[in-house]
């Protein structure tokens, strides 16, 4: 019998432990693979194929991720760098409540990083431009993949979203995340003191909200 507790309790210890440590890291497959391939391809990390499996090339696509994000560049997707990604971890019971919390994390990272400096409704505004896009059919269709595409954000490419997030930027993105709209569908924005595009000049003014113009 006391054998039998002993074998029982470890086979617990393992399959819990298991659980609580999911993540994807060589030699795993899937379908959390292949979606974190997609997302890394699309933008410019990754150039293998999308077949789910977890290898080398896989691994250092995560590496490059991992150490433009302010993350320990280990090539092991956990909790933090899938949340990066905007992939639930699967480390909460709810995937579609650890869904929503990457998304409000992702999305007050790209307010704080671009509106920081903004009054509240103006960070808002940034967050709905974001959700305008992943909207719209000229644009990616997740938030991350909105956030990440090439060039579309200064935040990202000067590393701004990693700074340190203000909690009104996290109010901010629920908010936005719940349907407020300040700009009345804006899909882009731009401050007239600092843009230097000819071309986001030439859109449609929909509204002013602090220092930044909102625009079809």
């Amino acid at each position: 019998m006391k054998k039998l507790f002993v074998i029982f309790t470890l086979l617990v210890t393992l399959c819990c432990g298991s659980a609580a440590e999911a993540l994807s890291k060589i030699g795993s497959t899937g379908s959390e693979v292949r979606n974190i391939q997609t997302r890394l391809r699309s933008w410019g990390y990754y150039s293998g194929s999308v077949d789910g499996i977890y290898g080398y090339n896989t691994a250092e696509a995560v590496k490059s991720f991992q150490r433009k994000h302010g993350l320990t560049p280990d090539g092991v997707c956990g909790p933090a760098t899938l949340a990066k990604i905007g992939l639930p971890s699967g480390s909460s019971p709810s995937s579609s409540s650890s869904t929503y919390s990457s998304n409000v994390e992702l999305l007050a990272r790209i307010i704080n990083g671009e509106a920081r400096g903004e009054p509240y409704t103006g960070q808002v505004a940034v967050g709905a431009v974001v959700l305008n896009r992943v909207k719209s059919p000229s644009f990616p269709n997740t938030i991350s993949g909105v956030i990440y595409q090439s060039g579309a954000f200064t935040a990202v490419t000067d590393g701004q979203i990693n700074a340190a997030v203000q909690d009104s930027c996290y109010n901010a993105a629920r908010d936005a995340l719940n349907g407020w709209d300040p700009t009345g569908g804006a899909i882009y924005y731009y401050n007239p003191a600092t843009a230097t595009s000819s071309w986001i000049w030439s859109r449609p003014v929909i509204t002013q909200i602090g220092k930044h113009v909102f625009c079809k």
